[in-house]
């Protein structure tokens, strides 16, 4: 059976999230419905890079579908797009050698956060909109601190037991697009919630209701305060998944995801 590559781009906002669950919408849930519809297969496995939460964006999720089809790339991406909604586009299928692994393979991830420093009738589901003042150059002094390999254990939900909370943060950019503020993160993998956890930090720094000394502390000593802090999931977008020989994109501009507020 061929295994294809797929570059999917959606809006989550409304989704439950990427994984096929019952009784619930999801992204990957409507590539399952499209695939049946396109090909007539029953058997057949689509996997994911990673799941995204209810209400998280990707601009280039990554997953492999084996299925049995004479249909060529293009062709079977055309069709495949006529049968899904419109806020799911497939962007690119290619037919990769079948020990290629969605996630497995994959070597580094990124993501994008938005904030509004501004009300806006139009980007509501894709911003966190901050109403307080804030300070980029506290934000980014933590952000600094941030970078490395630490252990994010206090910015996720999941169990320690269950696998290692230590992550290698490749790169926190922080830029400013007028009333946008736009978080670039990279690493070679996130756990659970730890991007929107990171955020949420970091914005409690730029309002003023927590120091750069006291979050950074967070990195050594367990809390629940990243928690209590989580960032919306609206302005997460799945930026990229990388995989061997890939080059590291400049990180796009907040202005190339929305129309500029």
């Amino acid at each position: 059976m061929p295994r294809f590559k797929l570059t999917i781009e959606y809006a989550g906002t409304r989704y439950s999230g990427w994984q096929i669950q019952q009784n619930a919408r999801t992204v990957q849930g409507e590539l399952d419905r499209a695939v049946r519809e396109v090909t007539g297969e029953r058997e057949f496995e689509i996997y994911g890079s990673g799941r995204t939460d209810a209400g998280v964006h990707a601009l280039a999720q990554v997953a492999h579908l084996d299925v049995q089809t004479t249909l060529p790339p293009d062709t079977l991406r055309w069709r495949i797009n006529d049968a899904l909604p419109s806020d799911i586009n497939v962007l690119r299928i290619e037919k990769v050698r079948h020990k290629f692994h969605a996630r497995h393979d994959a070597v580094a991830r990124s993501y994008i956060y938005q904030v509004s420093r501004r009300r806006t009738a139009f980007a509501k589901a894709s911003v966190w909109w901050v109403k307080e003042p804030l300070d980029v150059d506290l934000m980014r002094e933590l952000a600094g601190r941030f970078v490395g390999r630490h252990d994010f254990r206090s910015f996720s939900d999941d169990d320690p037991d269950e696998k290692s909370t230590e992550v290698l943060l490749e790169g926190l950019e922080i830029y400013e697009d007028g009333d946008l503020i736009l978080f670039h993160v990279e690493g070679s993998h996130f756990i659970w919630k730890m991007v929107r956890r990171l955020v949420g930090v970091l914005v409690e720094v730029g309002r003023g209701g927590m120091s750069v000394e006291a979050a950074a502390v967070l990195l050594t000593q367990e809390s629940g305060a990243p928690a209590r802090l989580t960032a919306p999931a609206s302005g997460l977008f799945l930026e990229r998944v990388y995989y061997e020989g890939d080059s590291r994109a400049v990180p796009v501009q907040a202005a190339s995801l929305i129309p500029s507020i």
